[in-house]
């Protein structure tokens, strides 16, 4: 095997797992989950109440 098949290699891998990560971050079953993280520098009262119970991601 030479260099130019293991680059090959190397480049379809990173692809695959960049599609993943695409696919992983823009799946609708974890939009809520982004909202609510999204929402948590901007709310301080969300900030209390949540340290104090579980959000919905950590139920899961």
């Amino acid at each position: 095997m030479n260099w130019g098949v293991l680059h090959s290699i190397a480049t379809v891998a990173a692809f695959i797992a960049f599609i993943g990560i695409a696919w992983w971050a823009y799946s609708p079953k974890n939009k809520k989950r982004f909202e609510e993280d999204a929402q948590l520098a901007l709310d301080d009262q969300d900030r209390q109440r949540l340290s104090s119970h579980k959000r919905t991601k950590d139920i899961q």
